[in-house]
Formats: structure tokens, C-alpha cells, sequence
């Protein structure tokens, strides 16, 4: 069982913490660390763990660092457990700047350790549910639409949101970046709060993505159309449908959600399909997942490299904002 602390008990910290109390044949929760006395005590009392009194007391008493705290404190905790040889979860982003990044790169590089980014939305059913499902997408529509909550303006609404998207798409289109063209504008807050890039990859894919905490709705969807196909996930609801087009009817294997298509090179056919989805606690998963790559010693499920692409690709949009 790996022994595990949580740096940051904050909203996201609480949840957590839960989830790990219920992975209770994997981990082993030590404890916490939190700077702010009146968080802190609420949740030494309210989860009857101990309250660390330093980052380096707690980081000396796991095997396993789980880095919940504020974006701009990262770096430091992360630094500081690799350098300790401890295994490190850190929610996204991964770092504040790039340079920080680069430097736990260049770390995780001088230490044997696992090192994952928690960029849950890889673990939610609607992204699941086409994991078997052969994907090339030529073009991408990403939204992702948030009602006003002053937790996060630490960071723009790219680091913030559509970063989530930005490592979705990363994940499915295994190109460089060729070209970034983007705009935002920051309404309540200092840095952007909504957002729109197009991004171009080397093979010709295109993908726009728009992002924005200033909505009167939520919303949280990236539709994928590739040759002959359609696919739709909607991450809010957690499903997922899938569209192809056939040349011919004895072609679809389920014949009976066939829609016949009249075009110019003679009938075509569409086909619905809703993926099976399977409910699943996405945080547990990722941290469950997490443990099970440190004991078998495999590449994590998002690793440092993946979590720096998706930053890079970030900053190359802030970049263009600025």
C-alpha cells in the first residue's frame, strides 16, 4: 500500500481526499499540508487526519505527493518531492510558467519517479467510451462553457478550461502544431476570460477551441469529423454518439438505425450509435490508475510530457491573445 499526502485542501483538495479514503487497498493517507490555519482546521476536523506543518514533514512521511494547491505553488512542492524521491500527482495545470515546467522535466529526468498530470477530463466516459474506437480527426470543435466562479482566476480561462481541451485533442492528434491563431478578452478578471484558438497540425487537422467562465450556461463538448465519421461527446453529460457514413446498407453493421442519404455519387447511408458509456468517479480512477502504474512500473496514464505539451500549447495561445 503506498502511503499518500495531499498538498492543498482547498475545494478540489476536500474531493481529494475522499476519493483516496475510499481507495483504501491501494492507499495509505497519511495526512495533509495547508498554509491557511482556518482551512486547515475545518478539514483536520472534519476528515480527522493530521495537519502537517510543513510541506518538507509530509513530503519526508509518503511515498506519494498529491499536489492539489493553487497553480502558482506547484512547482515548489513538486520540485521538493521529486528531489525527495517521492512519486508526484499534480492537478493541471501542470506548472505556473513554462520555465517551471522545464524544470521539473529536466528533474524528473535526474529522479526515478512517476509523475502524473491530473487532466481528469482523460478519465471521463464520454472520452472513454472511444478509446477502441479508430480515430483520425481532420477537423475538431471543442466548447467549453462555465458560469462566473472566482475560484480559478488565478490562471486565464486557457489554463484554467480550455486547457482540458487542449490535452484531449493533443491525445488524438499525434502531429506537431503548425500554426496558432487566437483572440480573448478579459472581462472580470486579469487575465482572459473567454477565449477562442484555431489551431492547425502538421497533417492538415484543424481544431478551434472556445472557452469562456463567463457564461450563462455549462457546457463542456468536442465533436471530432474524420473521413466517413461523426463523433460527438458531450463531457458534461458524460455520453457520447457516434455517426458513420456507408457506401452501402449491407455495409452498417446495425441495420436498423440506418437513415438513408441521397447524394450525388448515389445513396448513401448514416448510422447512430451511442457508445456505451459505464459511470465512473473520474478523480478515483486517475488516482487509482496513478498507484497502478507506480507498482508496475509503466508510463503513467498523462504524463509530465503530455501535461508540458498541453501547457506549451497554451502559452502559444496566450501568446497570440497578448
Amino acid at each position: 500500500m503506498l502511503k499518500i499526502g495531499v498538498f492543498g485542501v482547498g475545494h478540489l483538495g476536500k474531493i481529494h481526499l475522499r476519493c483516496i479514503r475510499e481507495l483504501v487497498d491501494v492507499y495509505e493517507l497519511v495526512g495533509f499540508y495547508d498554509p491557511n490555519d482556518v482551512v486547515a482546521a475545518k478539514v483536520a476536523d472534519e476528515f480527522q487526519i493530521p495537519r502537517f506543518d510543513s510541506a518538507e514533514s509530509l513530503i519526508q512521511a509518503v511515498d506519494v505527493a498529491d499536489i492539489v494547491a493553487p497553480t502558482p505553488a506547484h512547482y515548489a512542492l513538486a520540485a521538493l518531492a521529486m528531489e525527495q524521491d517521492r512519486h508526484v500527482f499534480i492537478e493541471k495545470p501542470l506548472t505556473h510558467t513554462l520555465t517551471e515546467a522545464q524544470q521539473l522535466i529536466l528533474l524528473h529526468k535526474k529522479h526515478n519517479v512517476h509523475v502524473q498530470i491530473g487532466h481528469v477530463e482523460r478519465f471521463n466516459p464520454a472520452f472513454l467510451a472511444v478509446q477502441d474506437v479508430a480515430l483520425e480527426p481532420m477537423f475538431v470543435e471543442a466548447h467549453r462553457l462555465a458560469m462566473f466562479n472566482p475560484r480559478g482566476t488565478d490562471v486565464s480561462v486557457i489554463l484554467d478550461l480550455m486547457i482540458h481541451d487542449l490535452d484531449i485533442v493533443l491525445s488524438l492528434v499525434p502531429h506537431e502544431v503548425a500554426q496558432v491563431h487566437a483572440s480573448g478578452v478579459a472581462v472580470v478578471s486579469d487575465t482572459p476570460d473567454i477565449a477562442n484558438a484555431r489551431v492547425e497540425f502538421a497533417n492538415g487537422c484543424v481544431a478551434n477551441f472556445t472557452a469562456s467562465r463567463i457564461s450563462m450556461k455549462n457546457l463542456r463538448k468536442v465533436r471530432l469529423f474524420q473521413k466517413d465519421a461523426y463523433i460527438s461527446m458531450d463531457f458534461l453529460d458524460k455520453k457520447t454518439d457516434i455517426i458513420r457514413l456507408y457506401d452501402a446498407e449491407n455495409n452498417a453493421p446495425q441495420k436498423e438505425n440506418l437513415m438513408t442519404l441521397d447524394t450525388n455519387s448515389g445513396k448513401k447511408y448514416l448510422e447512430l450509435q451511442q457508445a456505451k458509456t459505464e459511470p465512473v468517479n473520474a478523480i478515483q480512477m486517475e488516482l487509482q490508475t496513478f498507484a497502478d502504474c507506480i507498482r508496475r512500473n509503466e508510463t503513467p496514464k498523462v504524463s509530465l510530457q503530455e501535461g508540458y505539451r498541453a501547457m506549451d500549447l497554451a502559452y502559444r495561445i496566450l501568446g497570440e491573445i497578448e
